[in-house]
């Protein structure tokens, strides 16, 4: 696959230190302790609290449009203030717009309509911009943030009942064909957000009806609910023998990334795709109901548990501790004196009990870093390094003899139940049976699970409760029946495949499929705070850089803010783009999911998320690149204070940024997705070195996050080795807690070689 996404990745190289002979192993030792130290200082003293995070489809309705607008444009709220007061004085004496009654509001829509189909184009922005003012709550004439949220969504609802959405969208056609704006930008050595000023006016009053009309409320009127409805039949459909929005704003992603129009605002772009894919396919809620939905119709049985309620239920586990385990690695004796001391043998166990009851709660409170793995990632590779060996010396306890195991094993405190239920799926019952058939009887017979003549009672039994966790997917039906229609094609006949918003998307991206997503994924990495500045990347700071650069402090700290949360609100965007488009592909048909899953790996996808965690997540989960102040309703109702270096530097009082936890846990999520059943990608997860950098993702206590980094850990334990499982127990029992149990998975012990053979 041709212009990759990630060159290189940026990921640490396999083998080898870059230096090359002995001067680079003499130079080593420095490198490793400059690390070490570097470490100590920004991740050592942080202690994480559990974070009170709650997941879903997106944040609150607040910040999902607050996130649409960068501070650099604020000042444009009075803008489109004027532009409103100024045309709506001509057509209204003596009232306001919240005064009207709501046949005279629409009245007033329908000549603003009338008035943007001039030819003028400095005209056509101003009656634009009035539009915008009424999309944004019209909040001259709000008392109040909750009145600005109210009237935005109220208005919303009565430009789409006018027919404005459509108005807008042959506006956007007109502006994304404007060849005269591309040359111009093209010919600007720096483009700013001047450029894009007629693009982010038409985007932003499409994404405020989008996001306002899809909210749902128990309180909305029927009529809205109709109008709800309609518009996402109008938004998944083609309408008028045009292509689905998506499509539209997926044209606009490739061309911004082939440098054709290097003005587009990129951000609110990806924004609006974002919920207009949600919208009509539907969130993650829907989709599990859809799963429910699907798997009836197949005559399924239902799920065992709701996924989602039990990622809800699990408990945060505490990050490694480096203190921790040196202070408790001296809480037994030395082994000679264990020997002739019969009452200390009872006491070590009684304090390893306490410690293993402790420890359910706190899986990693006596884990070891892994400092030596942290500095292969970013060293030289070498895996007898000082930090290792210093661990392994520091650690007297040693395994009890083994007349006394069983006595160790039954004061053990096991957990309770956990959270999962296993499964098992037909091809794995089937190598169970050819290994027993080949051990007992010397021969097999394929695919028959129900013969089991000659074999002994125990292989009954195996079989017996292998078969009652037996979890058949919708893939496999899926499968099963494609396999049908290419032995009997002719007899079968045509497959009909129904009509849905799913299927319609997906028939419409199937041409440029690999480019939208080598489009998506430059931008993401443009994006990604690991990136650094090349000439040759991607400008998407074009709709957030202003037209006269800062010249003081005060500005340049603010500008600062202002481009680290626009990255991140993109890297949000993407990153659950992504993982919506291949939860419902897959749940559409599983060749779907695969072709689209194919061209993510072709563009380095995985090292390329590989390379985003590659950091101090920690720090970028509780990162503060946030003005309280400016954010949207806020600073459209109160007189905006005056900042000062101090107060930008403090940002808010929030724990943790949610954007930026929400768009790790989607990364992960889109990795485990890629990586699920395929030996190859799982290969990549262990030559990139992928073990360090997801255990430090362990640092963050939120459930949901440890659960998918240990779902990664778990599918590559098998070829990291026995030292490394050895030396990462407490890892590997958070993996049995918390992840999903395969019968006859080895992957708490197998060799590397035999799975692969398997």
């Amino acid at each position: 696959m041709e212009d990759p996404a990630v060159p290189g990745a940026g990921v640490p190289p396999a083998n080898g230190n870059g230096n090359g002979g002995s001067k680079g192993k003499q130079a080593a030792p420095k490198g490793r302790e400059a690390f070490r130290s570097q470490r100590r200082e920004s991740e050592g003293s942080v202690d994480c609290p559990t974070l009170e995070f709650e997941y879903g489809d997106a944040d609150g309705h607040t910040a999902e449009l607050s996130e649409l607008y960068s501070y650099t444009e604020n000042l444009e709220f009075t803008n489109n203030r004027r532009c409103f007061e100024e045309d709506f004085k001509t057509q209204v004496q003596g009232k306001e717009w919240l005064e009207l009654e709501e046949d005279a509001q629409k009245a007033y829509i329908m000549g603003l309509l009338d008035r943007l189909e001039v030819v003028s184009r400095e005209q056509r922005l101003k009656v634009a911009r009035a539009v915008l003012y009424l999309a944004q709550g019209t909040f001259g004439e709000c008392d109040s943030e909750v009145d600005v949220l109210h009237w935005s969504r109220y208005n919303c609802f009565l430009l789409y009942q006018m027919g404005t959405f459509s108005a807008f969208l042959e506006l956007l056609h007109m502006e994304i064909d404007n060849s005269q704006a591309c040359s111009s930008a093209l010919r600007k050595p720096a483009v700013s957000i001047a450029d894009s000023t007629e693009l982010r006016v038409l985007l932003s009053v499409m994404y405020l009806m989008v996001e306002n009309i899809r909210l749902e409320r128990e309180t909305d009127p029927c009529g809205w609910r109709t109008a709800r409805e309609t518009f996402r039949t109008e938004l998944s459909f083609s309408m008028r023998n045009e292509e689905p929005f998506a499509l539209l704003l997926f044209s606009m992603v490739t061309k911004f990334c082939s440098g054709l129009a290097p003005h587009f605002p990129i951000k609110k772009v990806l924004l609006l795709l974002w919920k207009v894919v949600m919208f009509t396919l539907g969130g993650f809620e829907h989709l599990q109901a859809l799963k429910i939905q699907k798997r009836a119709e197949l005559g399924l049985p239902p799920l065992a548990e709701d996924s989602i309620q039990v990622v809800k239920s699990m408990r945060a586990a505490s990050p490694p501790s480096y203190t921790l385990d040196l202070g408790e690695s001296q809480l037994a004796p030395p082994p000679s004196k264990l020997r002739g001391r019969r009452g200390s043998r009872r006491q070590l166990l009684t304090k390893q009990d306490s410690l293993d009851i402790y420890n359910e709660r706190d899986l990693f409170k006596t884990e070891e870093p892994a400092a030596e793995e942290e500095e292969e990632s970013a060293g030289d590779g070498e895996r007898t390094l000082d930090g290792e060996l210093d661990l392994l010396e520091q650690d007297p306890l040693v395994p009890p003899p083994p007349s006394q195991a069983p006595l160790s094993a039954e004061r053990v405190a096991f957990p309770k139940g956990l959270p999962w239920a296993p499964k098992v799926r037909q091809k794995d019952i089937e190598h169970f049976l050819e290994m027993s058939r080949n051990k007992f009887i010397g021969f097999t017979l394929g695919q028959d699970t129900e013969t089991l003549v000659g074999l002994p009672r125990p292989i009954h039994e195996s079989v017996k409760t292998l078969k009652q966790h037996k979890y058949i997917s919708i893939a496999d039906v899926q499968i099963k029946n494609e396999e049908e229609l290419e032995k009997c094609p002719m007899s079968l006949g045509e497959e009909v495949v129904p009509e849905t918003p799913c299927e319609v998307l997906y028939q419409g991206m199937l041409c440029s499929l690999p480019q939208y997503m080598i489009a998506l994924l430059k931008i993401l990495l443009a994006a990604a705070p690991t990136s650094k500045a090349k000439t040759d990347s991607i400008n998407i700071l074009a709709d957030v850089l202003p037209e006269e650069m800062p010249i003081t402090v005060l500005q340049s700290m603010k500008l600062g803010i202002d481009v680290n949360r626009h990255k991140e609100i993109i890297v949000k965007s993407i990153s659950t783009l992504l993982l919506l488009l291949l939860k419902h592909f897959k749940l559409n048909h599983i060749y779907q999911f695969e072709y689209v899953s194919q061209h993510l790996v072709f563009a380095n996808c995985i090292p390329l998320i590989l390379k985003f965690f590659n950091q101090n997540i920690l720090s970028y989960i509780t990162a503060k690149n946030s003005i309280s102040v400016l954010d949207y309703p806020c600073c459209t109702i109160q007189d905006l204070p005056e900042l000062t270096t101090e107060s930008l530097e403090a940002g808010d009082n929030n724990q943790f940024c949610w954007r930026n936890l929400f768009s790790c846990i989607n990364l992960l999520r889109l990795l485990n997705k890629l990586t699920k059943w395929k030996h190859s990608r799982t290969m990549m997860l262990v030559v990139f070195k992928s073990a360090p950098i997801l255990k430090r993702a362990l640092k963050v206590k939120q459930a949901m996050l440890q659960l998918y980094v240990l779902k990664l850990l778990k599918i590559q334990t098998k070829y990291l080795g026995r030292q490394w499982r050895k030396s990462n127990m407490k890892t590997m029992s958070a993996i049995y807690q918390k992840v999903r149990h395969r019968m006859n998975d080895d992957w708490a012990y197998g060799n590397g070689k035999y799975s692969q053979s398997s």
